[in-house]
């Protein structure tokens, strides 16, 4: 009998100490007398560190021991949640049932208390809660199926992309939604790669429950248990159909004019490129037209714009109908158009057509709403392989031979030739005089003040480059810049521009200005050079001036041609610290599709559109709509051109970040913008609104 009874004992403190539950045994005194293996673990106290010591010790707080303690001894038995604490401070929630042992003449012999560790509960339900809030309020779908496919819940999103309630879709597969656009081998591919990889993503055809056909981004996700194995499948998805819209319009104003619906500049350049390269490769002519509308400003001063702008647009119709399917026909901005015509057997078809070019239109009037107006074209052409061999080369003969036709008398066609040079002496003195202006410093930089609008605060300058010769006046950038540009000469002024920029704007930060940066604008030619980059990080060198203090401002036309190039050269500066900024937007390429593709920090909206915003209502929803954009994509927005009091509240209204223009102040030379700075106060932006 004491045999048995040892193995009993012996039996029991075994289950005792490997039960998976905590259990502490108390004395009649609420005093710790043992504890097993589970209840040490999760409270993290040896039970000799324990032994004898009160109960109350394990209590967060001690009103709570009382309340138990007062119930244990009315009614022998407590159970519920209650907060404790572990040997290193920690606070969890413990469910608790603590019950009196009696001995058998009824007298209290001990207490036994065992509990449980509510952490992970807790911690799974606050994150099933917050799981479920954050369902409930994003804008994307959700659908969760089981392992067969059958739906078992969908968000509040769902419901109002795809108009079902989840009554009507709940135990369906969500094939009820498959729009029939894709075959049986897309869905194979897609359910294969959820199965093998985990996660299939992409881009899908599904059909609403009004029947409606729409273009979703879908991601769907396979959910496994501990052993791996196939739970559940998430699907999330979002409706792309404004998305698909935008892209469009995006891929519209990225390579074609959005006025006329012509081709623009970009499309221009990319298909006359790989024309010449096949003329070349088969041996083939082909010509170059370049068209310039006679007298086209004064219908716009006379008429005003929206004229302006219908004429262009019955222009490229008329247009249009003179090319074949092969050719092309680009607007490059303004009143300028080109028409390329490929695989030529002899020059006299360019001639041809330009003759029926000049025929139509100016032989038959343009009715604009009430107004009839008549309107000629003086046309320049050059051929290829004969005037040249590149895109560069062939736009730049037939505009030479365009100008000559107009200097001629205009509505006329004029075919480029070598004697056309003879005709550029002025050019050609001016070019020397450019050779020499770097080494006899007749260069000099001005300076416009950039203010923020919001503030007042004057945030920074761009630098503008001016050449004054001795005993001449002041030339202006438009005049020897692309001189300058086509001789290769602007590669050398552009690294001077760049710095004499950095050496004054390290005088005007040691003056107070701190803060202040300093926009440059970049030649296209220099920034398409091998070593820009090291040229700038050698000037930083030199000049020693913050890098986070520079704007490089860059043209739509600089950075769209050679993508994948621009976009290193791009990021390596930014690695540097130099901010980019895009100049003149609008009047480019009009391509928003770039705008997330670079690592932009700014757009410049044309001074034109500036100019017009009060005049017309076309450039004022413009002006809002590159304003809006902007700031969805993170770009903060530079105005320039501001000239007049309602230009600039305008502007301020539309949330515009910066503005810059004669209103504020002219360009400065470095003397005079140090007094400028000197005297701007803040409250002046106020008194000019």
């Amino acid at each position: 009998m004491v045999e048995l009874n040892s193995e009993y004992h012996s039996l029991a403190n075994t289950v005792f100490m490997q039960m998976q539950e905590g259990i502490i045994v108390l004395d009649e005194q609420l005093k710790i007398v043992k504890l097993n293996l589970w209840a040490q673990e999760v409270i993290g106290y040896k039970e000799q560190l324990l032994t004898g010591k009160d109960y109350s010790i394990l209590f967060c707080n001690l009103t709570d021991y009382q309340r138990i303690i007062a119930h244990l001894f009315e009614h022998h038995r407590w159970t519920g949640e209650v907060a404790k604490k572990r040997f290193n401070g920690e606070v969890y929630i413990e469910f608790m049932n603590i019950r009196t042992i009696f001995d058998s003449t009824g007298k209290i012999k001990e207490y036994a208390v065992v509990f449980r560790d509510m952490t992970k509960q807790k911690n799974y339900e606050n994150e099933r809660q917050l799981a479920a809030k954050v369902l409930e309020n994003i804008s994307e779908g959700v659908i969760v199926t089981d392992k067969d496919g059958n739906i078992l819940s969908v968000n509040p999103a769902f419901e109002l992309v795809t108009g079902y309630v989840e009554e009507e879709v709940y135990g369906h597969n969500p094939r009820i939604f498959q729009s029939g656009i894709h075959g049986p081998q897309f869905y194979h591919e897609m359910w294969n790669s959820v199965l093998t990889k985990g996660k299939w993503q992409g881009e899908i055809w599904n059909k609403k429950k009004n029947g409606d056909v729409y273009p979703e981004w879908l991601t769907i996700s396979s959910i496994k248990d501990d052993k791996g194995e196939i739970t559940n499948f998430v699907a999330v998805f979002s409706d792309i159909t404004d998305r698909k819209h935008t892209e469009e319009k995006l891929r519209q104003l990225a390579h074609y004019d959005s006025l006329t619906g012509v081709a623009n500049r970009y499309t221009l350049n990319t298909h006359l490129e790989s024309l010449i390269d096949t003329a070349s490769k088969y041996n083939q002519q082909l010509a170059v037209l370049f068209l310039d509308l006679d007298r086209f400003k004064h219908i716009n001063d006379t008429l005003g714009h929206n004229y302006g702008d219908q004429l262009l647009k019955e222009v490229s119709f008329r247009l249009k109908g003179l090319i074949k399917n092969k050719d092309l026909i680009a607007r490059l901005g303004g009143d300028e158009f080109v028409i390329v015509l490929s695989n030529i057997k002899h020059p006299k078809e360019a001639v041809n057509v330009a003759e029926d070019i000049i025929q139509t239109l100016s032989t038959s009037s343009f009715i604009l709403k009430h107004h009839e107006v008549y309107v000629s074209t003086s046309i320049g052409i050059s051929l290829f392989p004969l005037d040249g061999h590149s895109l560069e080369t062939l736009l730049r003969n037939a505009d030479k031979a365009m100008y000559k036709a107009k200097s001629s008398g205009r509505n006329h066609y004029q075919l480029y030739h070598e004697e056309m040079h003879h005709d550029e002496s002025k050019q050609m003195k001016m070019e020397v005089g450019l050779r020499k202006a770097l080494e006899q410093k007749e260069f000099f930089l001005v300076y416009q003040p950039q203010i923020h609008l919001k503030t007042g605060k004057i945030i920074g300058i761009e630098a503008l480059i001016r050449w004054k010769r001795e005993g001449q006046e002041i030339i202006s950038p438009e005049q020897f810049i692309p001189l300058a540009e086509e001789t290769g000469l602007i590669i050398p002024i552009s690294e001077w521009v760049i710095k004499q920029a950095c050496e004054d704007a390290q005088q005007l930060h040691l003056l107070g200005h701190s803060n202040l940066s300093v926009s440059i604008n970049i030649s296209a030619l220099h920034f398409n050079q091998e070593n820009f980059v090291k040229s700038v990080e050698a000037i930083l060198q030199q000049t020693n001036i913050n890098p986070h203090l520079l704007d490089f401002e860059l043209t739509e036309s600089m950075i769209m041609p050679n993508a994948s190039q621009t976009i290193s050269k791009l990021v390596k500066l930014k690695k540097l610290g130099i901010k980019l900024s895009i100049d003149d937007f609008g009047t480019g390429y009009s391509s928003l599709s770039y705008l997330n593709r670079f690592p932009l920090d700014r757009l410049k909206i044309d001074k034109s559109f500036i100019e017009n915003l009060n005049k017309y209502h076309d450039d004022s929803s413009i002006v809002e709509a590159i304003i809006s954009i902007a700031h969805r994509l993170n770009l903060s927005v530079v105005a320039e051109g501001v000239e007049n009091k309602k230009q600039l509240l305008f502007l301020k209204t539309e949330n515009c970040d910066h503005i810059q223009g004669f209103y504020i102040t002219k360009p400065l030379p470095l003397a005079e913008l140090i007094r400028f700075l000197a005297e701007w106060e803040e409250d002046l932006l106020n008194w000019l609104c």
